[in-house]
Parts: structure tokens; C-alpha cells; sequence
């Protein structure tokens, strides 16, 4: 057998082999029932179903047909991952909104389609809908802006 979508192939691998792992380690913590959840059901069951899609996505690879998997986006995966780790780093000290906007930024630039007027429309829209779940909402101790909450 001959694989024609290699795409749909390993990301059928990835999610079993992440929904295996989930199972393995789910494993040491009682099961419970339906009724009385115990902290194992809700790995096994996500588990279950992670290694269900990944065979689904597997086996459907060997009928359909794609194209070759692109080369990995060093530039994107880079800014991506410093952008979160940047947010992490800095939103205690200059607050949730401020945050927000270097996040999107930076993020946005990982994009061949950056644009700044998106990026300022995102940035305001995505900081409004932050402060409301997180500090309104939820009630979580950030600093909105650095002069204070």
C-alpha cells in the first residue's frame, strides 16, 4: 500500500501516538464512572478519542490523495513561540492589554500576510475580549494596563 496523503498520515500518527500517551498515563489514576468522574476518566476518554481520529486520519491517507508536506516554517514556528514565551515573560510587569498587543504582533508578523491595520483591529478587539473574560469575568489578579489595574 501506497501512502497518497502523507499529510493526513502523520497527523493520524500524531494524534495517536499523543491519545496513546494520554491513555498510558491516564492509567495510574482511578477510573470512576460516568456518574462520579474519577481523574482518570476525562485523559482516558480524550485519549480514546485522540487515538480514534489519528487511525480514522491514518487509513483515509492510504485512499485519498494530497500533496507532499511543505517544508517546516523556521521563521513562523519561531516568532509564534517567542511571542508566547515574550507575553509570558512580560505581562505582569506591563499588564494584560500591552501584553496583548506585542503578542498579536508578533505573532502576526510569523504571516506573509501581515498587515498593521489588521494587527491594530485584532489587537484591540482580542485585548477588549481578554480583560472582559479573564479580569471581569474569571476574576484573575493581572495588571491590565502598567500604570495598574
Amino acid at each position: 500500500m501506497k501512502i497518497s496523503h502523507p499529510k493526513d498520515f502523520y497527523a493520524g500518527v500524531l494524534f495517536f501516538s499523543i491519545g496513546l500517551i494520554a491513555m498510558i498515563l491516564a492509567f495510574q489514576y482511578p477510573l470512576g464512572t460516568a456518574a462520579r468522574m474519577g481523574p482518570g476518566y476525562f485523559p482516558r476518554v480524550l485519549g480514546g478519542i485522540l487515538m480514534a481520529l489519528g487511525a480514522i486520519l491514518a487509513i483515509r491517507s492510504f485512499r485519498e490523495e494530497g500533496g507532499a508536506i511543505s517544508p517546516f516554517a523556521w521563521k513562523a514556528i519561531g516568532l509564534v513561540l517567542g511571542g508566547v514565551c515574550i507575553f509570558a515573560a512580560v505581562v505582569l510587569q506591563i499588564g494584560l492589554v500591552a501584553a496583548t498587543v506585542i503578542l498579536i504582533f508578533i505573532t502576526g508578523y510569523a504571516s506573509k500576510e501581515f498587515n498593521v491595520k489588521e494587527s491594530i483591529i485584532s489587537s484591540v478587539i482580542l485585548s477588549t475580549i481578554s480583560v472582559l473574560l479573564f479580569i471581569v469575568g474569571l476574576k484573575l489578579q493581572f495588571p491590565i494596563f502598567p500604570w495598574g489595574m
